[in-house]
């Protein structure tokens, strides 16, 4: 039975739904305050469709290439959303660009793996970001949580995760840490929104009391 105390999201998909799985397992116990009411895939091949199915959650695969432009593919997918009713459209993996309109402002993030505004922007995702990092000789990396606006990576930040960057490390172990603090970052900040703590001027955003 639906529970109106838990904030309702949207996660939109491309691929493997890793990170969808972990938000359906943390709801599942209890220490995630969401209601997932709908996944979207960009592709029918994104293999995370099967954790949605598999939790009974409802989804849709909406294609970039059935859309002549950024624009009608963006309606698209957020008028799935809003009529699945969601508070909150959140992004795991998603690899298209979707422009946000007006009634969704504030109401998109997404998960970053790198500490914005470093190895970020169009065409940095996966282990092309973690490459990058390796390449410049970075000690640090991370996640950076943020509001979507219509630029990539550029929204408000709302919460960065450091993770540090070995010497012996390749693009796989180091996507392989990141994720790690990607798993801990994102319901963290899905917490926060949950509960109204996410206050939100211009650029800044402030973590709040509850309320």
């Amino acid at each position: 039975m639906p529970d109106a105390s838990k904030m309702k999201i949207a996660v939109l998909i491309s691929g493997s739904g890793r990170t969808l799985k972990n938000f359906i397992d943390l709801a599942r116990e209890g220490s995630l305050p969401v209601e997932i009411k709908l996944v979207v895939a960009s592709s029918g091949q994104a293999t995370g469709q099967q954790f949605a199915d598999d939790a009974g959650i409802a989804r849709e695969v909406i294609e970039r290439k059935g859309f002549d432009s950024h624009e009608a593919y963006g309606e698209a997918i957020f008028a799935a959303c809003r009529h699945a009713g969601v508070d909150l459209v959140v992004m795991a993996g998603f690899l298209k660009f979707a422009p946000v309109p007006p009634d969704f402002e504030g109401r998109v993030v997404n998960i970053h793996p790198s500490l914005i505004p470093s190895f970020c922007g169009h065409g940095m995702y996966g282990d092309r970001v973690h490459q990058a990092v390796l390449n410049y000789g970075a000690k640090v990396t991370g996640v950076t949580v943020h509001f979507v606006d219509n630029e990539y990576d550029n929204g408000p930040i709302i919460w960065q995760q450091p993770v540090p960057v070995f010497d012996d490390d390749d693009a796989h172990t180091l996507a392989a840490r990141v994720f790690e603090a990607e798993k801990e970052a994102y319901p963290h900040v899905l917490k926060l929104l949950a509960n109204g703590r996410v206050h939100v001027e211009g650029r800044k955003v402030t973590i709040g009391g509850r309320g």
